[in-house]
C-alpha cells in the first residue's frame, strides 16, 4: 500500500495531465491518495419502485423507460436545460438535467433503466431534477458518491478509484496487529478498502467505515501521545510581576468574571515557574478572548518582554492592532503591524523597530513566520483562531524566541471531553459567559416556500441602512444541485437585489481579492455579501444586522453558529435565516435546535448528540492533521476504543520500534507529517 503513494494519479487509465489537476484539487495526487479517497456518501440502488408507488417528496430509484428523445434549451440565465420523459406501466415522470451538454449522447430512446433522484409533484404531474441513471443489467446495487470540483463528476471519480484498487497488491500489509483486529471485531485493511469504495450491502459499509474509522482515530491518539510525552520546554521568560490590576484601569468597562478566570490563569502559568505556558482559551463568539490576549501580552510587556499576536487574515489582523494601540498606547505599550500589503520601507521600519526592541506587541498574519522578522525577546505567542493555522507555523513562530510562551484563543466550542483530548498538551481556560449588553441573534429555520419573503427581509434592512450576509455551501456549482456563490450572486444582482450592490467572496480568490471586497463591505460599498464559510472567521462588521444561509443542512450545527456569529456585533437587532428543504427529520431537529439558543457550549453539546453532519471542528481540525473518514463529533464510541487499543498497543509493545508497530508508525508519520509536527 505504502508504494500507491509513489505512483502519480496520472498512472491511472483515462487521467491526463489536466485532470490529474482537478484531483490535486481535491488533495490527490497518487493512487495511494485515491484509495484513501473516501466515498462522502452513498445511493442505494437495491430498493427499485415503480412510477405510481413512488411518494413525491422522497428521493426514490425507478426503473423505467425513456419514452422520448432528450431535447436541450438555453433557459432564463443562461443555463442549459436538457427534458425528456420515462414511463413503466404504471405512469410517467418528467425528467430535467441543468447544464449537461453530453445528456443527449448518454440516453437513448426506448431503453430501459434505473433513475435515482428526488421525485417532485408539479400541479400533478411528477418530475425528477438531474437524477443519476444506470442501464438496466448494469446496476450496481449502492453507488458511492465522491466530494467533487466543477469538471470532475462523482462518476468519474467513482471509475478511476475501480482502476486504483485493481493495482492493490494480492497481499496488502496491516497496519493493526492481528490481536488488536480480534479483539475489536475489525475486519482486514484490503477487505475494508474494497468494501468502502464498492459494497455490496449496507454492512459492508459498516463493517468498512468502523475499521478504518477506528484506524484513523487510533493513528491520531498514538500521534497526540507521542507529542504529548515529549519533554516540557523552559522558557527563558519568567514573568515576575503581575500588572494585571494596571491592565484593567485602562478598560472603559469591566471584564466578566470568566475573563478575570482566564487572565488569572494565565499569569500564573507564566510567574509559577520556569515552564513554558501552553494554554488553549476557549469562548463562544463574543465572548471577549481579545482582552484576554491584550491582558497577557500587557502583562509580558511590562515584565521587559515582547508579544506577538498572529490573525488568520489581514483584515482581522488590522482590527486586531487598531483595538490594541488604541487601548494599550496611553500605557506605554508601543504596538506594530505587519502584513503582507505593507510596503518595503514600512516593512523594514517595523522590523528593525521589532529587532531593535522598540516594538513591544507585534500584530500580523502569516508574515510573522518569515525568516527576516526577528525579536529582540519574544516572550509570548498568541495565535487567534487556531485551527485556521497548521502546527508548522505555530512552531515557526516560537522558534523566534527562546521557547517563549504559548496562548491558542479558539471561538470554536467544544465538549469538554473531546476538548481535552485534542488539546492534551495545552491547559485549558474556558470564557462561559458574554459581555453584558450582548443581544441575541434571532434565529428562524425556513423552507423554500417562503423564500422571497425572506429576501423581502433582507431589502427592508438594506433600506434602513443595515447590511446582509447570504452564505453557500459551494465555490462552484456541482453535480449535486448546489449553487456556487460566482452564480448565485449574478442572479440576485439581476433580480431581487438589483437595486443593491452585491459583493461575493470566496475561499478561491486571491487574498488581495478577499481583502478588498471585505473592506468594501466594512466601508457600507456592498449591501449585500455573497460568500462561502470564509466568514467564519471574520472581522467585525456592526452595520451588518442580518445572515441568510442556503442549504443550512449541508453544515454542522457548531459551524452555523460560528457563522451566526458575524451579525449583531453592533447595536442593531440582528437575524439569521436558515433555508434548507431537506426532509431528513434529523437535519430539521438540529436546525431547530439552532434557532432555540444562542450558547455555543449547548450547541456544540447538541451537535455532538444528534450527530450531525459535516466536520464538527472544521476542516484543519484546530491544527490537527486533517482526518479522512473518521468525525471527533460522531464517533465518540470508535474513539473510546481506539483510546483504550492505543492504550494496549503501549503496554503489549513496550518497543515502539518493534516490528508489529512498522505499519502504525509509518501511518503516524504520514498523518502528522502533513501539518509538520515531528513525531519521535
Amino acid at each position: 500500500m505504502a508504494s500507491l503513494y509513489e505512483i502519480p494519479i496520472e498512472k491511472i487509465t483515462g487521467i491526463g495531465a489536466k485532470r490529474a489537476r482537478l484531483y490535486n484539487k481535491l488533495g490527490i495526487a497518487s493512487v495511494g491518495d485515491l484509495i484513501r479517497f473516501y466515498p462522502r456518501a452513498y445511493e442505494d440502488w437495491s430498493s427499485v419502485t415503480d412510477i405510481f408507488s413512488a411518494v413525491p417528496g422522497d428521493v426514490c430509484c425507478v426503473r423505467a423507460t425513456l419514452d422520448l428523445p432528450v431535447t436541450s434549451r438555453r433557459v432564463a440565465g443562461g443555463k442549459l436545460l436538457a427534458t425528456t420523459r420515462i414511463s413503466d406501466e404504471t405512469g410517467f415522470v418528467k425528467l430535467a438535467f441543468f447544464n449537461n451538454k453530453y445528456i443527449e449522447s448518454m440516453l437513448s430512446q426506448g431503453c430501459e433503466y434505473l433513475f435515482y433522484g428526488k421525485l417532485t409533484d408539479n400541479s400533478g404531474v411528477r418530475e425528477m431534477i438531474n437524477p443519476t441513471f444506470q442501464k438496466v443489467g448494469k446496476e450496481i446495487p449502492i453507488r458511492p458518491i465522491y466530494s467533487q470540483v466543477a469538471g470532475l463528476s462523482t462518476k468519474q471519480i467513482e471509475a478511476a478509484v475501480g482502476h486504483a484498487l485493481k493495482m492493490l497488491p494480492e497481499a496488502v500489509n496491516d497496519p493493526l496487529p492481528e490481536s488488536i483486529r480480534s479483539r475489536y471485531g475489525l475486519i482486514g485493511l484490503k477487505e475494508a478498502l474494497l468494501k468502502i469504495h464498492f459494497p455490496a450491502s449496507r454492512d459492508d459499509v459498516s463493517l468498512s467505515r468502523r475499521r478504518l474509522i477506528f484506524e484513523e482515530l487510533l493513528v491520531l491518539v498514538l500521534g497526540l501521545m507521542s507529542v504529548k510525552s515529549m519533554p516540557e520546554k523552559q522558557t527563558s521568560v519568567v514573568i515576575g510581576e503581575d500588572h494585571t490590576e494596571e491592565f484593567l484601569r485602562l478598560l472603559p468597562f469591566k471584564l466578566t468574571n470568566a475573563q478575570r478566570r482566564a487572565i488569572k490563569d494565565c499569569t500564573a502559568d507564566m510567574m509559577a515557574n520556569s515552564k513554558a505556558m501552553n494554554r488553549l482559551v476557549q469562548g463562544d463568539v463574543g465572548s471577549g478572548k481579545t482582552m484576554v490576549a491584550a491582558a497577557v501580552a500587557f502583562n509580558c510587556v511590562k515584565n521587559g518582554a515582547q508579544a506577538a499576536m498572529m490573525a488568520p487574515t489581514e483584515i482581522l489582523a488590522r482590527q486586531h492592532y487598531e483595538n490594541l494601540l488604541k487601548l494599550l498606547a496611553p500605557a506605554g505599550v508601543n504596538v506594530s503591524l505587519l502584513t503582507g500589503s505593507m510596503t518595503a520601507k514600512q516593512k523594514r521600519e517595523t522590523l528593525s523597530s521589532l529587532e531593535a526592541g522598540e516594538t513591544d506587541l507585534l500584530v500580523g498574519t502569516h508574515s510573522l513566520i518569515s525568516d527576516s522578522v526577528v525579536f529582540h525577546r519574544l516572550g509570548v505567542v498568541i495565535t487567534d483562531e487556531q485551527h485556521r493555522f497548521g502546527v508548522r507555523q505555530r512552531a515557526t513562530l516560537l522558534a523566534k524566541g527562546c521557547n517563549p510562551h504559548l496562548l491558542v484563543m479558539s471561538a470554536t466550542p467544544i465538549p469538554r471531553t473531546l476538548a481535552l483530548m485534542i488539546y492534551g498538551d495545552l491547559d485549558i481556560s474556558v470564557i462561559d459567559e458574554l459581555p453584558p449588553g450582548r443581544e441575541k441573534v434571532d434565529t428562524f429555520f425556513i423552507d423554500e416556500t417562503i423564500r422571497q419573503r425572506a429576501y423581502g427581509f433582507l431589502v427592508k434592512n438594506i433600506r434602513e441602512g443595515r447590511q446582509c450576509y447570504i452564505v453557500c455551501p459551494a465555490v462552484e456549482n456541482t453535480d449535486t444541485g448546489l449553487i456556487g456563490v460566482e452564480e448565485y450572486a449574478q442572479e440576485i444582482s439581476r433580480t431581487v437585489f438589483r437595486d443593491f450592490r452585491v459583493g461575493v467572496l470566496h475561499g478561491k480568490m486571491k487574498p488581495s481579492e478577499k481583502d478588498s471586497v471585505m473592506n468594501d463591505f466594512i466601508d457600507g460599498n456592498i449591501d449585500v455579501l455573497v460568500s462561502t464559510t470564509v466568514i467564519e472567521v471574520g472581522v467585525d462588521v456592526p452595520n451588518a444586522s442580518v445572515m441568510l444561509v442556503e442549504n443550512a443542512d449541508r453544515f454542522g450545527l457548531s459551524q452555523l453558529h460560528q457563522l451566526r456569529g458575524r451579525v449583531g456585533r453592533g447595536g442593531y437587532k440582528s437575524y439569521c435565516i436558515l433555508i434548507s428543504n431537506t426532509n431528513g427529520e434529523d437535519a430539521k431537529r438540529r436546525l431547530s435546535a439552532l434557532c432555540q439558543t444562542n450558547d455555543g457550549f449547548k450547541i456544540a453539546d447538541e451537535d455532538l448528540r444528534m450527530r450531525g453532519p459535516g466536520d464538527f471542528f472544521g476542516s484543519r481540525q484546530h491544527g490537527l492533521p486533517e482526518l479522512k473518514i473518521a468525525d471527533l463529533a460522531e464517533n465518540v464510541d470508535v474513539l473510546r476504543d481506539a483510546q483504550s487499543a492505543a492504550k494496549e498497543i503501549t503496554e503489549s509493545y513496550p518497543d515502539p520500534e518493534c516490528r508489529e508497530l512498522r505499519g502504525l508508525r509509518a501511518e503516524v508519520r504520514q498523518l502528522f507529517g502533513s501539518v509538520g509536527t515531528q513525531l519521535n
